[in-house]
């Protein structure tokens, strides 16, 4: 009995610190939830598109950073927007699944039902009218970015340093935020145009999709982001 007791109390001490050892271990990046449900950006985008895109491919992208951990151990302590800006001290396969895991989380949060998104700031409108004309221009532009993109990548609207806008587009998971892209600044507006983001509902009507998109687009966010990137470039 006394052997007995002896064994079960050293089972129940290694099942104790169990625990521990697991939070020790704890992944440093997540899947953030969607900020609506999935069908909420119908009919511009459909339930079964986010839900892939969202589930599937964004989870992929946090899945395999946190497999760099190993490789990287600066990456368990890293805020995902300075690892961006250092994204060239890392491999390529940090770079890709980083910028998926940033590109994606703004994405989200980006869009909102339709009718619900607001409208841009007399702010923001303003600094549109400055650096492209008019919003007529600017949409123009913005939708060149995203209709032209050759394969895979994201169109942007951002502030540069100076604090002016301007559009650009990069390839696959690249952002306006890296160190290794020709034009930086900080995004405060990205439009997915890889194929997962579109080809269940519009196949390969890229401009369809584009034209669709700005039906949801959540300008209350981007106003935010645009009203924090220009505090911080004065």
């Amino acid at each position: 009995m006394r052997v007995v007791s002896l064994l079960a109390a050293a089972c129940l001490a290694t099942f104790a610190i169990a625990p521990a050892a697991a939070a020790d271990t704890a992944a440093p990046f997540s899947l953030p939830d969607l900020p609506y449900a999935a069908n909420a950006l119908e009919p511009a985008i459909d339930a079964k598109t986010m839900e892939i895109h969202h589930g599937r491919h964004h989870k992929s992208y946090v899945d395999n950073l946190n497999g760099k951990v190993a490789e990287f151990p600066a990456l368990a302590n890293a805020a995902i927007e300075d690892l961006m800006a250092n994204v060239s001290s890392y491999d390529t396969a940090v770079r890709n699944n980083g910028g998926g895991h940033y590109n994606h989380s703004l994405f989200w949060t980006v869009m909102a039902a339709p009718g619900t998104g607001g409208a841009p700031s007399a702010a923001l409108r303003a600094r549109i009218d400055r650096d492209f004309g008019s919003d007529a221009k600017f949409r123009e532009a913005f939708n060149e970015a995203a209709k032209t993109q050759f394969g895979s990548g994201w169109a942007w609207l951002i502030v540069k340093p100076d604090g002016s806008l301007a559009v650009t587009g990069t390839p696959n998971q690249d952002n306006p935020l890296m160190d290794v892209v020709d034009t930086r600044g900080t995004p405060v507006l990205g439009l997915d145009v890889w194929e997962h983001a579109y080809y269940l509902q519009y196949q390969n009507k890229r401009p369809d999709y584009v034209g669709a998109w700005w039906d949801v687009v959540n300008w209350n966010e981007v106003n935010r982001r645009f009203e924090a990137a220009t505090a911080s470039a004065r």
